[in-house]
């Protein structure tokens, strides 16, 4: 395990911008929100074997907010799943890094995403599955705020509360922005908290830039009773000035004096 998670935070948030800049595949703000929740996850809470990447009893992660492909690429790259030289493919013609997650001969990727609401519903059903075969992994689930609008994770999310599955953690990258306008104006989702709980999960509210109560949040040994969420309120493009808090970072991608500019900050943020 890493321990110095700010510097891998940095250096998944490096890699993101090299990746989509390079083959335009654009998603930056999306990626930067999640490094912090990445570095935490791979460096610090998730038990996996890069040496051994179908090991039965690893913990399972999906990105379900597959836009973002690029940070778990880079996060998987630094915990050794595959080489860091290999993240110059990225979205090449013939690359197997696809702009959105793809499983497809990549290590360390469960299941390929894109079509937003079905990585909540899938790692119901992993975790639903170990619970039958007694297994004692866990299964952590990545979702964008924007995608809680979607109708199939909330019949997952009843459904894990039903049947009490406490290997469940659902992390809300709360960056309340989505697509083309901010979330409370596209289809508002507070009081958030309330209607996770109203549904019978137990939710935790962090700050998603904050490696410590991200950790406290994510590798919490709780006795309860049933799945978990944490809602991590993040910044959209966190750690490139001109990004963060911007619609237009959704789908833009740094180019020339933009990716100067970018790429100079996050080389010498702290």
């Amino acid at each position: 395990m890493m321990t110095d998670l700010a510097e891998l935070a940095r250096r998944i948030r490096i890699h993101t911008l090299e990746m989509t800049s390079r083959g335009g595949s654009s998603h930056i703000g999306s990626a930067l929100s999640m490094a912090d929740i990445m570095a935490v996850l791979y460096g610090q809470v998730l038990n996996v074997d890069p040496d051994n990447p179908q090991w039965p009893d690893r913990d399972r992660f999906i990105l379900s907010k597959g836009h973002a492909g690029a940070g778990v690429y880079a996060a998987l790259a630094e915990r050794g799943f595959f080489s860091v030289e290999q993240l110059k493919t990225h979205y090449q013609d013939g690359s197997q890094l696809s702009g959105h997650v793809s499983h497809k001969g990549i290590p360390g990727v469960e299941f390929s995403t894109g079509s937003l609401g079905h990585g909540l519903p899938v790692g119901v059903g992993m975790a639903k599955a170990a619970k039958l075969q007694q297994r004692t992994h866990r299964v952590f689930v990545l979702l964008s705020d924007g995608e809680c609008d979607e109708g199939s994770n909330w019949e997952a999310i009843l459904f894990a509360s039903h049947h009490k599955l406490n290997n469940l953690v659902a992390i809300i990258d709360y960056n309340k922005i989505q697509s083309l306008a901010p979330v409370e104006e596209t289809l508002g989702l507070e009081p958030f908290r309330s209607k996770w709980e109203s549904f019978g999960w137990h939710v935790s509210e962090v700050d998603g830039h904050c490696h410590a109560s991200l950790t406290d949040a994510l590798a919490g040994t709780e006795d309860i009773e049933g799945p978990r969420v944490v809602v991590a309120h993040t910044t959209k493009g966190k750690g490139v000035s001109f990004m963060e808090n911007s619609v237009l970072w959704h789908y833009r991608t740094a180019r020339d004096a933009e990716f100067d500019a970018a790429m100079n900050e996050l080389k010498h943020s702290a």
